[in-house]
């Protein structure tokens, strides 16, 4: 258990708070590059309590600039995209990518009054079909060179969902490898030839083993949890029989990102992004070693169950997730279909909008949890004391990550502590796009 004043500490997200401070240090994910699509390429954005408005001018140019004008604050998610910017539909202020006001047409000729306005306007940058932002002070990190944002376009896909709850317990389902044999538990195992664009469906690498019937009948996974240069890294081992152990590797990449296997052609980076304190986006590219990602099915499949244009769950608390309990009796654990984010969704909206972590009680398989709230607030209180913080790559040291390696496979008993490393490399190998980097390394 944690004091309220522990739990307020972590999870509070708006401008000076604690972790707000924090996380303002880093790139957030804020759109899709398909949201910034069509006629009109705008779209309001809130972060962290903040609200922006995210366009795409004529010249192609990403910029992100507080919402409110600044004449008299109304609203500039209505304005027209025209004339080189941004422009307020009150009274007609033309405001460029870099938030420089250049035009105040209702004030007399000659004025230099938009000389003098500047409206506030921050980094964004375009990775893997992304928008990411950066709205804390200075300058930013450089991006490490991590797969999802060095593969080919052609071998990533981007989306996103809304979950109703705070950031934390979204991003800590990730780092609870435990819960999978449970929660994500189907009683039957469907064709793996069919899983493409499916998680946990497919077969573990090295083997004809669907991941399915691993979770289900091998319930009491080892956990270990380790420090990483990157954030964390969580091996969970199941073992098999006396020659097999069953290994998985997922990352935590700090502050909020988590990178896990997919297939054993895939993995997935994702971020849980604070819109407020009480709900985030999770924000997913999945990365392809082998051919390019089939882009169209990819995205059928998540719209299945997504609401556009807020990219919400069809399944949420409103209609019970879709609950039935003859398919909870049969078919899934949870009863609530086969998609596992609307599982994972569940769970976390189900602990309420901000988890009360005065009541709970962690056990051996959290320890992926307890190490990384140590770090969290470590890093809280490094930002706090104006110390440095974790993963804040200049550009010449953002080469020196990669991966970070994501492994769902059978291995050998006495092979379990390299398979990993092994198994990354010959995946490696075998891509066009990350062998030339091996060579080039």
């Amino acid at each position: 258990m944690i004091s309220a004043e522990q739990n307020d500490f972590i999870t509070r997200v708006g401008r000076g708070t604690p972790a707000g401070t924090l996380l303002r240090k880093y790139w957030q994910p804020v759109a899709l590059s398909e949201e910034l699509r069509g006629p009109r390429p705008l779209k309001p954005v809130q972060l962290m309590g903040q609200h922006f408005v995210l366009f795409r001018d004529e010249s192609g140019r990403v910029a992100l600039l507080d919402r409110d004008c600044p004449h008299r604050g109304a609203d500039l998610a209505y304005g027209r995209l025209e004339n080189g910017g941004l422009r307020c539909a009150f009274h007609g202020w033309l405001f460029d990518a870099s938030g420089q006001c250049l035009e105040t047409p209702a004030e007399p000729a000659g004025s230099k009054l938009c000389t003098r306005i500047q409206q506030g306007a921050y980094p964004v940058v375009e990775k893997s079909g992304t928008v990411f932002a950066y709205i804390g002070e200075g300058e930013p990190p450089a991006f490490p060179d991590f797969d999802c944002f060095v593969a080919p376009d052609s071998h990533t896909f981007a989306f996103k969902g809304l979950w109703e709850c705070n950031w934390l317990q979204a991003l800590e389902v990730g780092m609870d490898p435990a819960h999978a044999s449970f929660l994500h538990r189907f009683y039957e195992d469907e064709d793996t030839a069919e899983s493409y664009g499916k998680q946990f469906r497919g077969a573990s690498a090295d083997s004809d083993l669907a991941i399915t019937q691993v979770l289900r009948e091998y319930d009491r996974p080892e956990i270990r949890a380790e420090a990483a240069p990157y954030g964390m890294r969580l091996t969970t081992l199941r073992t098999l029989s006396p020659e097999q152990t069953h290994v998985r590797v997922t990352n935590v990449v700090f502050p909020q990102a988590f990178v896990i296997p997919m297939s054993t052609e895939m993995t997935i980076s994702q971020w849980h992004v604070p819109i407020d304190d009480h709900h985030c986006y999770w924000y997913a590219i999945f990365t392809s070693f082998t051919g390019p990602v089939d882009k169209e099915q990819m995205r059928a499949q998540r719209l299945k169950t997504i609401d556009l244009p807020d990219y919400t769950s069809r399944k949420n608390k409103r209609n019970q997730y879709g609950y039935s309990a003859e398919e909870q009796r049969t078919k899934t654990y949870t009863g609530m279909g086969e998609d596992i984010n609307v599982h994972d969704q569940w769970a976390c909206e189900s602990m309420g909008s901000i988890q009360d972590r005065t009541r709970e009680h962690l056990g051996t398989t959290d320890k992926g949890i307890m190490l990384y709230r140590r770090q969290l607030v470590k890093a809280i209180e490094a930002a706090q004391a104006g110390e440095p913080v974790p993963m804040q790559p200049t550009a010449a040291e953002a080469g020196s990550f990669t991966g970070p390696p994501s492994i769902d496979g059978v291995a050998a008993a006495d092979k379990t502590d390299s398979y990993c490393v092994d198994a990354d490399l010959a995946r490696r190998q075998g891509s066009d796009w990350a062998s030339a980097r091996l060579a080039a390394a």
